[in-house]
């Protein structure tokens, strides 16, 4: 095990906030956003809680870079029906608690929510997406709402949508192809919790010298290896309801296909003898009686 790396989610939780390592963590973000990115300060808000739930399932870091946006970001390794709700909900909150009551409205910050998610999101082919507002012109869905020249000026975007979050969402289970790119070498780590020793992507030469599980302190290393047994015993009960639960569900509808089965053959056999029936000139209300079928079925026999 001493030669093995850290998962990257319990290092955000523990070894990613010293300054020391900021460099991991600025290398990710950088190659995610394809800017070179600083953290100045980890920001703590009320999502960064450690109670029974979140010790395994989430984790949630708010970071600020030079320019004074706001990062978040989250890691969510058991599945949340409710989680795009979720991705929102911080974002609003983040950007209201670092407005003051009464500031400019231009006052109101830039937000990233990154989410590295272990479970099925959504539905889609891809494994990384980033979503951010775009205003398209109702009667002219090509025509893209700009801001004016001063507003550019004022604010240095090009869009509208410059001014509104921005979302990325990795999802780290469907990510199954060959490392090609910087950020494809991250994914390859966030999934499998190696570094290919021909890794250079910004942030993991030093993720691979400084998350080595033996630099941990035998303390640390007892910790991580109690969340990490823990996590394995979360994931196996996950598996294991949803195996019993596809067993019981092919169960029901085999016991369904089977009833609907000899009820479709015990109708067959009674139009069978309905239409010999009628052949033999019975009228429709006798046949009816004999059958079991309504008058009305007899008659369009």
């Amino acid at each position: 095990m001493y030669n093995e790396l850290i998962r990257f989610d319990w290092a955000m939780k523990r070894l990613l906030r010293d300054k020391s390592n900021y460099v991991v963590l600025e290398g990710f973000l950088s190659t995610l956003l394809g800017e070179n990115l600083r953290i100045s300060r980890f920001l703590e808000s009320e999502s960064n809680q450690a109670d029974k739930n979140d010790k395994f399932n989430r984790v949630d870091i708010l970071a600020e870079d030079a320019q004074g946006r706001l990062l978040i970001i989250e890691v969510q390794n058991t599945r949340e029906l409710f989680y795009f709700h979720r991705m929102l909900y911080g974002v609003s909150k983040t950007i209201t608690e670092y407005i003051n009551l009464g500031e400019d409205y231009d006052k109101v910050r830039k937000v990233y929510s990154i989410n590295i998610v272990y479970f099925d999101l959504g539905q889609g082919n891809d494994y990384i997406y980033h979503g951010k507002t775009v205003f398209r012109g109702l009667h002219h869905p090509d025509d893209i709402l700009h801001l004016s020249a001063r507003q550019q000026e004022a604010l240095m975007g090009k869009e509208a949508g410059d001014v509104f979050p921005e979302y990325y969402v990795l999802r780290v289970n469907d990510f199954d192809k060959v490392a090609k790119t910087p950020l494809d070498e991250w994914m390859q780590f966030l999934k499998t919790g190696e570094i290919d020793s021909s890794a250079t992507a910004k942030g993991l030469p030093e993720a691979r010298e400084r998350l080595r599980v033996a630099c941990l302190s035998d303390t640390e290393r007892r910790a991580y290896e109690h969340d990490m047994e823990a996590l394995r015993y979360q994931r196996s009960v996950i598996q294991t309801g949803w195996i019993e639960g596809k067993a019981e569900g092919l169960k029901e509808g085999m016991e369904q296909g089977i009833a609907k089965g000899m009820e479709q053959g015990g109708r067959n056999k009674q139009l069978e003898i309905a239409r010999d029936m009628k052949a033999d000139g019975l009228p429709p209300e006798t046949v009816a009686r004999y059958t079991g079928l309504s008058v009305e079925d007899v008659r369009e026999l």
